[in-house]
């Protein structure tokens, strides 16, 4: 069995329940997936294509798609033969339960085939996750072809629950495990640590006090692992937190294939939104979030954030970069922050997110020559993919992006200018001191190495990693790499100042997806952030002018963004509407045409009547992550 407590799981879900969506979340971190389409039939239907080719639309390009069609016992042959570096998932098991029953191969012992395919998945080597229809909790069905393929499923359930790790029921998008499960669960709320008395938090108000300091880890970066001894530990390693390196994919380069959100989900939660019983005109400009979140979940009617991680990113730089900056101050933050104290810990508090921190390196003066070299930009990469992973493995359903480094102002302005040819003079913030004065001779010195570092990269290779060796520095190659790596998780990230956006214009040019994957739920002050913003195509969902650095303006609105989130998706349709959509906001033809199945005569066997759709898509992808 794996580190996290399962091979082998079964989910089980009605129609349209969402089980599909939430299998391929399991294996969303493997490497590549053979998906297992069992569905026959069906060719001639101009709807049933539709929903297949959906299907294949939200899948990676790097999973590849076999079929079983007819035959059930090449679904039995398959898991026999997939190797212990294998991951499988079959969707549906109603396609191989119609194919079993089919006229044309009887007489037939059909419960040797379910014993067969029970016993092959019990000693299967291959990580594998079954997708399956829950139909008793329908009525009977009235014909008798209907009542033989409900209880040939009801006798194929119960026979590979028993053989599986893990059970999963799925009921409206939301999972309960019913047997075994991952060791943290989506839905587990983050541990709170043991009051800490030494040190009282001073709150601004008595009435206001603040909360438990969050769970917080300090990851301390560590050396590259050799790539042999790396790849032999993927091989029994858990599929769903492989190492970058077990994928095969020896280094981050550009031209990387990620996977996309749902191009059809964001636009419908967004139409469905105009018909919700409200008294009012709607969310406003909270829209935007609630057609975010439904594109990443892939769902019209998307759930709430609810297990949130900041990860901080700190780091150092020399030259005029730090211009007018307190050293001091910057450590003073930062080790806050690993205590849970603070500004940060105490909105990572209030929000119920744990906090990740990273240290980099101090780099060089960007003015002078490179900042760092190419291995220490290829180890910060792949320790921002790690970040990623972590989060994904820990069941996080967002990741909110924060910097605490001294000079990221310079270094993210000369990274907006190198890649968008943006006027660094129009876009470098000025310098803040405390008590809220502006150092304007600091602002000129920090000008001044940015335009200096421009003139001597000016003949230089333009590249996503010749711009963090020259320019960036080893914190924007660390959120670059996490950018990438919660892309590569279906994990949408949250980011809101110059840090991210800089690593957003970074991964833009080795993966065009993560810019997808990104929301920036608040526009903030700095032209610079609003100007890279507008190059990622993120659009803000608020605008209050809230400053009060990278990472809190976000975790300050995140309550707002759930509460949009959550009535978006439990407010119902307004009653008038009913008979235009369902409770759901989504067509109720599809509803009608199978309840009118449901009251044909036992006509003519058609498989296509008894299974959901199945992608019968493309071949073996080469590309991927």
């Amino acid at each position: 069995m794996s580190e996290d407590r399962w091979n082998t799981v079964l989910v089980l879900g009605g129609i349209r329940s969402g089980k599909s969506g939430f299998a391929e979340s399991l294996v969303a971190g493997a490497p590549s997936v053979r998906y297992v389409a069992t569905a026959a039939g069906g060719e001639d239907d101009p709807e049933w294509r539709d929903r297949i080719e959906a299907h294949q639309r939200r899948r990676p390009q790097s999973w590849t798609t076999e079929e079983t069609g007819t035959e059930p016992a090449l679904l039995v042959e398959l898991l026999q033969q997939a190797g212990p570096d294998e991951t499988v998932l079959v969707d549906d098991l109603g396609g191989w339960v119609a194919a079993v029953l089919n006229p044309a191969r009887q007489p037939n012992d059909d419960e040797a085939d379910v014993a067969a395919l029970a016993a092959a998945v019990r000693a299967t080597a291959a990580r594998v996750v079954l997708v399956s229809p829950e139909v008793g909790l329908s009525l009977v069905p009235v014909t008798p072809v209907g009542r033989a393929f409900a209880d040939a499923l009801g006798t194929t359930n119960q026979a590979l629950a028993g053989a599986v790790d893990g059970v999963a029921l799925v009921v409206a998008g939301q999972p309960t495990w019913l047997k075994g499960g991952p060791l943290a669960p989506v839905e587990a709320a983050p541990v709170k640590p043991a009051p800490v008395t030494s040190r009282p938090i001073a709150v601004p108000t008595p009435s206001t006090p603040a909360p438990p300091p969050p769970p917080v880890t300090v990851v301390e970066p560590t050396p590259e692992p050799e790539p042999e001894r790396a790849t032999v530990s993927a091989l029994s390693g858990s599929t769903m937190t492989l190492p970058l390196v077990a994928s095969g994919l020896t280094e981050i380069t550009p031209g990387m294939d990620l996977p996309l959100p749902s191009s059809d989900s964001g636009p419908d939660a967004r139409e469905r939104l105009a018909g919700l019983d409200l008294p009012g005109g709607g969310l406003g400009a909270l829209d935007e979030a609630v057609e975010f979140a439904a594109a990443t979940q892939s769902t019209v009617t998307p759930r709430a954030w609810t297990t949130a991680r900041l990860v901080v990113i700190g780091g150092g730089r020399t030259g005029g970069a730090v211009a007018g900056t307190d050293a001091g101050d910057v450590e003073r933050r930062l080790a806050e922050t690993e205590s849970g104290t603070g500004l940060l810990g105490r909105l990572a508090g209030q929000a119920g997110a744990d906090i990740s921190v990273l240290r980099t390196a101090t780099v060089g003066a960007m003015e002078d020559g490179p900042v760092a070299d190419e291995q220490a930009v290829k180890d910060a990469l792949r320790q921002g993919w790690q970040l990623a992973d972590g989060a994904a493995d820990a069941g996080r359903d967002v990741i909110v992006l924060a910097g605490v480094s001294a000079g990221i102002e310079a270094a993210a302005t000369a990274v907006l200018a190198a890649t968008t040819g943006a006027e660094p003079v129009a876009t470098l913030p000025r310098v803040l001191a405390p008590g809220a004065r502006f150092d304007d001779a600091a602002w000129m010195v920090r000008c001044a190495a940015v335009r200096d570092a421009m003139h001597r990269i000016r003949q230089e290779p333009r590249g996503a990693t010749d711009i963090l060796r020259e320019i960036g520095g080893l914190d924007i190659a660390v959120a670059t790499g996490l950018l990438l790596g919660a892309a590569a998780r279906r994990v949408p990230v949250l980011v809101d100042g110059p840090l991210g956006i800089a690593a957003g214009l970074v991964a833009r040019d080795l993966a065009s997806q993560t810019r997808h994957w990104c929301l920036l739920p608040e526009a903030g002050t700095l032209a610079l952030v609003k100007q890279g913003a507008d190059v990622l195509g993120l659009t803000a969902v608020l605008q209050i002018g809230l400053d009060l650095g990278e990472g809190a303006n976000a975790l300050s609105v995140l309550p707002v963004l759930r509460s949009a989130i959550g009535l978006a998706s439990a407010l119902p349709v307004h009653p008038a509407l009913l008979g235009e959509v369902g409770d759901d906001g989504l067509d109720d033809g599809l509803d009608d045409e199978l309840d009118d199945d449901l009251d044909d005569g036992a006509g003519e066997f058609d498989p296509a009547e008894f299974a959901e759709p199945e992608p019968r898509g493309p071949g073996p992808a080469t590309t991927g992550v």
